[in-house]
């Protein structure tokens, strides 16, 4: 019996007994919402979310757009492909990342990006900053990123059984032209949803007019979603999706670097090659929408590819993964309890030759409750175990426990304390697929499984408009395994911490809203402050602030942005230079034309010439050209439903 086959079937027998021991006929409780998972308590324990308006506000292109306005999360430059996401400074390959609950794999190759994601039909975006619960999935070491697209049912009104938003972008400075077509439909419990979004452009210009060569956008995504609800609310849910970047992209030596504008080397000039990244998932879902009693299931089976091809180089990593998990009512709160796995490998198909593989079963619970009127807490536990095949035939088991616990408890009526511990077993990674085995053979001595500690206290303050917070956070990762390993070395270890702080003050009134967020993050490496090349652990943070406001002058008729700025970061050798960049936007939508929405965005209204503060190779200046965002560039876009 293979590892697959097996961990379906504990998955099945597992979740089976549980319900089983569970079984008692009680009648449905009608909770109302949670303290402990209120918006303001679950932003302070960092565990934010991006709303679907705030995207709307944002109009995101690229993954950097979504976050736009958020000071913790900070997100490289450059094309599609080479975009990573960090939190706090630490890299999302030390995440548990989903799409639509879905498990992610990491990229392929240290030079591009993790998810290559297409936010054209996001819904939203969940942020655990370091305290992820049981049941957000196993390896969330340092946190977890949830994206949740839109299905047709959230597209159409009740009864209506066809429609569909069509929306064109152009600009100037490489935006190119960006198409989206989408089509939708719903007929008794059935419903179908179609996406397609294309963008081609050429490189952009910096503040300084320099054209950053390899950036011309070259991006192609497609969604397929289908379902059924039966009129018990039993919902059976299929998605397909497919992201590439098959853009010209910059290379030295042969290899594809999308995430530097070049090297300073005399023997390895920069030469433009076609590159490929390509993200493809399949997921299929089943849930009780409309429970009874004590059984209100989900269950998900996916699978999803990261592909890279980089020149000299091409790699591809896989993951089936699956969960079964049940939702309890309690008198004063919730349990969800349930089982997962998953399947992964890294593999080199080009230019290096060899494999390695993981898999992984874990069991999980987590409760939500409110004990009081003033107390409310969240508590959960797993255990995992993972087995590990190294590319040299070399075989690992381990397991672990993880535990996390937060508490919300109001003071006063306008102020509350929240606070919250974790303990995280990360099992072992995978190495970068594209150089499994790449020059020098990989050896596996004192390969080890990972762990993280990570606690955040904070406090919050509303009065009326006005709602201000303030949180401390630490986060340690150790006994991280080189991913991308030195002579071959996997077992080398490494321990990082991420610590500091994040606040927020913001107004919101009847037609508009302003928003700071602040974040200072000290990354260290082996007590030492992280470099910006850390491949698949984080990099250096320092002071940012993030502004974004919105203001409706009319109901039909609003204007808005955001605006970044990085501080000065005298940690690193050489100092990390600070910026300021402002963004701005105005939307209308003409009366008696009500499906219609025009947009205007000017980004970089200041034509500041910087790099990222979460880019690659920033304090490499001897031996890198740092990769420079677009200088200032006017976008307007229209956006029709039908």
């Amino acid at each position: 019996m293979n590892q697959t086959t097996r961990g379906l079937l504990l998955l099945t027998t597992a979740f089976c007994a549980g319900g089983a021991a569970m079984a008692q006929e009680t009648d449905p409780l009608f909770l109302g919402t949670l303290r402990i998972e209120g918006v303001a308590a679950q932003n302070l324990l960092g565990n934010d979310e991006i709303t679907e308006e705030e995207l709307e506000a944002r109009n995101p292109a690229t993954v950097k757009d979504v976050f736009a306005g958020e000071s913790s999360v900070t997100v490289s430059g450059g094309s599609a492909m080479a975009q990573k996401v960090m939190v706090n400074g630490i890299e999302e390959s030390l995440l548990s990342v989903t799409i639509d609950g879905a498990r992610q794999n990491k990229g392929a190759f240290h030079h591009t990006g993790n998810v290559l994601l297409d936010p054209s039909l996001l819904k939203s975006v969940e942020v655990s900053e370091g305290l992820a619960p049981a049941d957000a999935g196993p390896g969330a070491l340092g946190g977890a990123l949830a994206y949740t697209t839109k299905d047709a049912r959230d597209l159409l009104e009740p009864g209506d059984p066809f429609g569909g938003i069509v929306t064109l972008s152009g600009g100037n400075n490489g935006t190119g032209l960006r198409s989206t077509l989408s089509l939708f439909g719903q007929q008794g419990g059935f419903e179908w949803l179609l996406s397609t979004t294309s963008q081609e452009g050429d490189d952009y210009e910096d503040g300084d007019g320099d054209s950053i060569d390899g950036t011309g956008a070259k991006l192609d995504d497609y969604m397929l979603k289908l379902a059924f609800t039966s009129e018990t609310g039993k919902r059976l849910s299929f998605s397909a999706s497919q992201t590439e970047d098959t853009g010209a992209r910059a290379s030295q030596g042969g290899f594809i670097r999308a995430d530097f504008a070049g090297l300073t080397s005399p023997g390895r000039p920069t030469e433009i090659i076609d590159g490929y990244a390509r993200r493809s998932s399949y997921t299929l879902t089943y849930t009780d929408e409309a429970p009874e009693s004590w059984f209100a299931p989900t269950a998900q089976l996916t699978y999803n590819e990261q592909e890279v091809d980089v020149g000299s180089n091409s790699g591809i990593n896989t993951s089936l993964s699956g969960t079964a998990k049940n939702e309890w009512q309690l008198a004063n709160g919730t349990l969800t309890a349930g089982l997962d796995f998953f399947d992964e490998s890294a593999e080199a198909t080009e230019g290096a030759d060899g494999d390695e593989s993981r898999f992984n079963v874990g069991l999980f619970a987590q409760a939500r409750q409110d004990i009081s009127d003033r107390v409310s807490v969240s508590y959960g536990a797993r255990y995992d175990y993972q087995w590990f095949e190294g590319a040299d035939g070399s075989d690992f088991e381990d397991g672990g426990f993880s535990v996390n616990g937060a508490v919300d408890v109001v003071l006063t009526d306008s102020l509350t304390l929240n606070a919250g511990l974790a303990s995280t077993w990360g099992g072992f990674a995978l190495g970068e697929a594209a150089l499994v085995d790449f020059r020098t053979p990989w050896t596996y001595d004192d390969f080890e499984a990972s762990r993280a500690n990570a606690a955040r206290l904070g406090l919050r303050y509303e009065a009326g408009p006005w709602a201000v917070s303030g949180a401390l956070f630490h986060t340690e990762i150790s006994d991280i395994t080189a991913v991308l390993p030195d002579g071959g070395d996997r077992g080398a270890q490494a321990d990082m911490v991420s610590r500091g702080f994040d606040g927020s003050v913001s107004y919101t009134g009847t037609r508009g809203f302003a928003k700071l967020n602040y974040t200072y993050a000290d990354v260290e490496l082996d007590d030492d402050t992280v470099g910006t090349t850390a491949y698949y652990i984080g990099r250096p943070v320092g002071s940012i602030m993030a502004l974004e406001a919105g203001y409706d002058i009319y109901d039909n008729w609003r204007v808005g942005g955001s605006a970044e700025i990085a501080l000065e970061n005298s940690d690193t050798d050489p100092d990390l230079p600070g910026y300021e960049v402002l963004n701005l936007y105005t939307s209308y939508t003409p009366r008696g034309f009500d499906n219609l929405e025009l947009r205007l965005d000017i980004r970089n209204v200041f034509d500041e010439t910087y790099a990222s503060r979460s880019s690659d190779g920033l304090d490499s200046t001897g031996t890198v050209v740092p990769l420079t965002e677009p200088g200032r560039t006017f976008l307007v876009t229209a956006k029709m439903r039908f």
